[in-house]
């Protein structure tokens, strides 16, 4: 292995696991399904193609009980396994698609969907999932309720920077007992800066000092970067957890900056795995001129509005 990507692949310890490099496979939705021989298929690949960690697509709390078991999610995480990596799953809070705002939900909806999280745990636990990941980020739910903008709840769920934070917080705690049963890692990610949502980055470094407090074992900040590759990750690094940045991180040069210069632990390649399951290896191996490039097409996000299996302009012609 050339010296020149050896940041790329030095492995990382988190807790009680270790992650065999610095290549993580995001949350993406691919409409394969999750209890199907597609997403077994569509996962483990990606997993063989040499990624330390894949986080699996944003997954319905509603569906932790009904469509989704232990039992049945089990294939999923031992076709990451055989991968070699390990795997994690990203939990969307209700519904994705269901329009919900902070306002419309009323207390006991908070305490069922505490319930569900708490459940969703379970059911991840025991199907051997190395880490769960709250979904906090991209305007849904949860970072609503963080945004004063968005969130004009009057009790203690809106109001303050503390009120906002709270319902992330309480899912954090909610799960962290679970994880620590079952040896999993709790993950969250976060949108670090939304003009939009009126809120910067030193709002969502107090929220993410305090996820960390409340038991967050690795920081998944998107997107991460501004003026240079994983810039908005940076200021997260000190809060002593790992840090993933993403953003256009399939260009090798710009992963490596992000490691060389300190502004996150570890890189996630999204729609470039999506090209090319091999991307890890190939960079490893000095093939970086074999690697089927995303061309930034948006096909892949065409197949996803279309409800059809997710797919890539580049092996499909």
């Amino acid at each position: 292995m050339n010296n020149s990507i050896a940041p790329l692949f030095a492995p990382l310890q988190v807790r009680h696991k270790t992650l065999r490099n610095r290549i993580v496979l995001p949350p993406m939705v691919v409409n394969r399904g999750l209890a199907t021989p597609a997403a077994c298929e569509w996962y483990g690949r990606r997993a063989q193609g040499g990624v330390s960690l894949v986080i699996v697509e944003a997954t319905n709390s509603i569906l932790f009980g009904e469509e989704l078991t232990g039992s049945n999610l089990r294939p999923l995480v031992e076709a990451i396994h055989d991968g070699g990596a390990l795997a994690a799953i990203q939990v969307f809070p209700f519904r994705r698609g269901q329009s919900t705002a902070p306002a419309d939900l009323s207390p006991e909806d908070i305490s069922r969907l505490l319930a569900q999280y708490r459940l969703a745990a379970d059911i991840c636990a025991a199907a051997g999932f190395d880490g769960i990941q709250p979904h906090g980020a991209h305007g849904y739910l949860l970072n609503q309720f963080f945004s004063p903008v968005r969130n004009q709840r009057t009790d203690g769920y809106g109001g303050d920077l503390s009120g906002r934070m709270r319902l992330a917080i309480e899912i954090v705690e909610t799960i962290r007992p679970i994880a620590d049963r079952a040896g999993m890692l709790v993950l969250y990610r976060h949108t670090p800066l939304r003009d939009d949502f009126g809120y910067g980055i030193p709002d969502s470094l107090i929220l993410a000092e305090a996820l960390v407090t409340a038991g967050v074992d690795i920081l998944d900040l998107s997107p991460s970067s501004g003026g240079a590759p994983g810039d908005r990750a940076a200021p997260f690094t000190r809060l002593g957890v790992p840090v993933i940045a993403v953003n256009g991180l399939d260009r090798v040069p710009r992963a490596l900056e992000v490691l060389e210069h300190g502004r996150a632990d570890l890189v996630a390649v999204g729609r470039g795995l999506i090209a090319d399951p091999d991307w890890p290896i190939k960079v490893r191996e000095g093939r970086q001129d074999e690697i089927v490039v995303c061309v930034s097409c948006d096909e892949c996000h065409a197949d996803l509005r279309r409800g059809v299996a997710v797919g890539c302009a580049e092996w499909r012609n």
